[in-house]
């Protein structure tokens, strides 16, 4: 239950105020007990406050008649105590149940928590307690003798409030708009007050309606001189000057440069960066060159309340300098004017490009934060500036949609009519989706065509070499953005980062330190600057981009191409074994990480290294399914290669992964398979031989190593040869007992042809199967079944079966 008497006075559990019922006397006597609620009241201040200097005769009387009257009226739970000191009002909670007393300790909670430096917490606190009013304080007792004192006394606490409420949500950065609209009311009860004059102002001026606030400052000049022959108060000059400041500074200075195109993506980054500058005080956006940090800064600025400034710092050459763009943003001469522009100033700075002179930017952006309670900062940089408190945002890639959007529209722009293409989603993958990059090649449209863009791609720098004249120079081509960020490395990071580019695909830490010989400090310092991301998964990537130009860094010889085709093929080496084994999917899941450097290093080390590195990785291409995928660069290594008897096997395996079926090179593969007198190094060597180019009784012709698993494959070519169900049987608990899946699966499948019952032998296969995630056997077992759901009449099951195999074989473009 609440009392009111800051309006029409009400009594809890009515509709409305206390009414007629209880008389005027009545009311007054409420009134009265209710602001003392809790406390006595004398019989002599409660005569004086109804009746006034002339009370009637017998007036104790009338007093007693009042409260019995009063008692009446009153809800369950409240009663009216007499004492031998007076009259008493028991309720609940007084500080709680009647709103002028909740209203008296909320404002006196708000100032002292705005007296100890928490604005935020003090302005939550005066606007609860100012919207407890709900009209004219004792409204309908004003007639009484005790009422003008008192609401008097209540209207002056208020407009106290109303202050302390204005001047701490400005500190705290609330919404100047809405401190203009709520202060109206105030000025027009007093429009002499300086204070309350000088925060209507300053709400003024925040909104961004100077010339109003100006205006406002001569209308109360010419008010105070008029009705009271004074000047202003020094405070309330104070505030003037800074409006002419800050009038000023936005005449030569436009708050945020507004603009051209709209905004494209970015949503679930521009609603995180939005909450971030909402909370903390310092927020850096990190991320590489040309990601969009500038763009993504301004049109979250744009849309937060209060006062934006932007600090361009990319004309910056000197660290000296970075103070002068600071003092120039905010209108003021001198760095020694940066703390008393901003002191009591709720300003959010968009502080753009620090990454040339962090060092510098981090000690003022510090300083400023430190002196300026109300002083925001939002940073864009490629390095963080590394200051405690400090939020970061890593801004990357766009998402694949939103590039490919960005790309449509702006290529519409120069090539009207443009809405798309099926190479576009390839481009933008291309480009890293860094919006910089797709935006200069949609630019490019205007001569090439989406295919000469998308094939053009190793020469890229080349191909995005002309883009918007008025940019910054370092913004103006694909290859400035770059060599910006490189020029802001250390000797020792560019040499680390030149190194990083024989890398595909990202690398272990573990890895880089072998290949490239560095630490992790300096690998660190290039993820800091953003020349390196590190994933999820602990792996360390350049985009394509970035490498693309730390390749033309490294110089020719450098051993860093010898040790990454070293480091892969001994990484290969060791998988092999591991594929024919329990941790056969653990392995599976490396090399597919590691799939892109494996094929780099087919490129990079010497012919012989390759048909090495092609024996080791024949197992996994097999399992994975990864044939079509390599047959072009092991073809190129077969170009390159010069066989021997030594490597011949290796060079019979090079063969099939390249996908030869007839021809010399298949010719003098089998030539060197026949003449094998040793057993073979790759287990997989005569099944893969027999089943893509021809019949092969590894019995027979070729030797297969004494090792469990080769011997469970040997006892399945003798049981296909002769159709022999204990053979697969055999076979099957060999591979089984080593917990090999593609074996067992192979042997369960040779099974299933000799089975009455093939459903539940094929249904295990094909688990294990999808568990290796070979799409070609997985495609050829379903159509099998879906050929035993047929015979047996089955038409549903194997319908379900073909469209599966149809749906997995156009995934994995394989023919359907």
């Amino acid at each position: 239950m609440i009392f009111r008497l800051l309006g029409p006075l009400t009594l809890p559990g009515t509709a409305g105020p206390a009414g007629p019922a209880g008389g005027p006397k009545v009311r007054a006597l409420l009134a009265r007990l209710l602001l003392d609620a809790g406390r006595t009241v004398p019989v002599e201040r409660l005569v004086d406050g109804l009746y006034g200097d002339e009370p009637p005769a017998g007036v104790q009387g009338a007093l007693q008649a009042q409260v019995s009257r009063l008692r009446r009226i009153l809800p369950a739970g409240v009663a009216v105590e007499f004492t031998p000191g007076g009259y008493r009002l028991v309720v609940g909670d007084p500080s709680t149940d009647v709103d002028v007393l909740r209203f008296e300790a909320l404002a006196r909670d708000g100032a002292r928590a705005a007296g100890a430096g928490d604005p935020a917490r003090a302005a939550a606190l005066l606007r609860e307690a100012l919207g407890l009013w709900r009209g004219p304080a004792l409204a309908d007792v004003r007639e009484a003798p005790f009422a003008a004192a008192q609401a008097a006394r209540l209207d002056a606490l208020r407009l106290d409030a109303v202050e302390e409420w204005a001047a701490a949500e400005l500190t705290a950065g609330g919404d100047p708009a809405v401190l203009v609209r709520e202060l109206e009311w105030a000025v027009r009860e007093q429009p002499l007050r300086e204070r309350l004059r000088g925060l209507q102002m300053r709400a003024l001026g925040a909104a961004g309606r100077q010339a109003e606030a100006l205006a406002a400052y001569e209308g109360v000049r010419a008010a105070l001189a008029e009705e009271l022959g004074a000047d202003p108060s020094p405070e309330l000059s104070a505030v003037h000057l800074e409006l002419l400041r800050g009038e000023a500074a936005a005449r030569a200075f436009p708050p945020l440069p507004a603009p051209l195109t709209d905004f494209v993506g970015r949503g679930r980054e521009r609603e995180r960066l939005a909450s971030l500058v909402a909370a903390a005080r310092l927020v850096t956006l990190v991320g590489p060159g040309g990601a969009g940090k500038t763009r993504l800064a301004l049109e979250v600025g744009a849309g937060l309340p209060g006062e934006v400034r932007f600090v361009d710092l990319g004309a910056v050459s000197a660290s000296t300098e970075v103070v002068e763009a600071f003092a120039a943003a905010l209108g003021v001469r001198g760095a020694a004017r940066l703390e008393a522009a901003l002191a009591g100033r709720p300003v959010l700075l968009i502080v753009d490009n620090c990454e040339h002179v962090v060092g510098e930017t981090a000690f003022l952006v510090r300083r400023l934060l430190a002196a300026c309670p109300g002083l925001r900062v939002l940073t864009t940089s490629r390095e963080a500036l590394g200051i405690t408190g400090e939020s970061l945002l890593p801004l990357g890639a766009l998402a694949p949609e939103a590039a490919e959007e960005l790309f449509v529209r702006r290529a519409a722009a120069v090539r009207p009519g443009f809405t798309g293409h099926a190479r576009v989603a390839e481009l933008c993958a291309g480009l890293d989706g860094l919006p910089l990059a797709v935006e200069l090649a949609a630019a490019r449209l205007r001569t090439l065509s989406v295919e000469e863009l998308a094939d053009g791609l190793g020469e890229r720098f080349e191909l995005l070499s002309r883009g918007d004249r008025t940019a910054p120079e370092r913004h103006r081509t694909l290859r400035a953005v770059v060599e910006w960020s490189w020029s802001l490395l250390e000797p020792g990071e560019r040499e680390l980062a030149a190194r990083l580019s024989v890398f595909r695909g990202g690398a272990t830490a573990e890895a880089v330190a072998d290949v490239c010989g560095a630490g992790t400090g300096t690998l660190a310092s290039l993820v800091e600057k953003s020349l390196v991301e590190v994933r999820d998964d602990g792996r360390y990537r350049m985009l394509e981009t970035i490498r693309a130009y730390a390749a033309e860094q490294l110089p020719d010889g450098d051993p860093a191409v010898a040790a990454h085709s070293a480091y892969y093929r001994a990484l290969a080496e060791k998988a092999d074994p591991e594929l024919r084994g329990p941790a056969q999917l653990e392995w599976l899941t490396l090399l597919d990480a590691e799939d892109a450097n494996l094929r780099a290093a087919l490129r990079h080390g010497t012919p012989e290294e390759g048909l090495r590195l092609v024996s080791a990785l024949t197992p996994y291409w097999w399992l994975r399914g990864l044939r079509g995928r390599v047959a072009s660069p092991v073809a190129e290594l077969l170009d390159r290669v010069e066989p021997s008897a030594e490597l011949g096997e290796e060079y019979a395996l090079c063969v099939l992964a390249a996908g030869l079926r007839e021809g010399e090179h298949v010719d003098r593969a089998r030539r060197f398979l026949a003449t094998r007198t040793t057993p073979l190094r790759q287990p997989y060597t005569a099944f893969l031989w027999s089943t893509s180019v021809g019949p092969l009784d590894p019995l027979e012709g070729l030797r297969l190593a004494d090792d469990p698993w080769s011997h469970s494959l040997a006892l399945v070519g003798r049981a296909h040869l002769t159709s022999s169900e204990p053979l697969f049987t055999r076979a099957l608990a060999g591979f089984r007992a080593l917990g090999e899946r593609w074996g067992t699966a192979t042997a369960l499948e040779g099974l299933a042809g000799l089975s009455s019952d093939p459903l539940p032998l094929l249904a295990e296969a094909l688990t294990l199967f999808e568990q290796l995630g070979v799409a070609e056997d997985i495609v050829d077992l379903l159509r099998r079944r879906a050929s035993v759901h047929e015979a047996s009449g089955n038409e549903a099951a194997a319908a379900a079966d073909l469209a599966r195999a149809t749906a997995t074989a156009r995934q994995a473009g394989l023919p359907t």
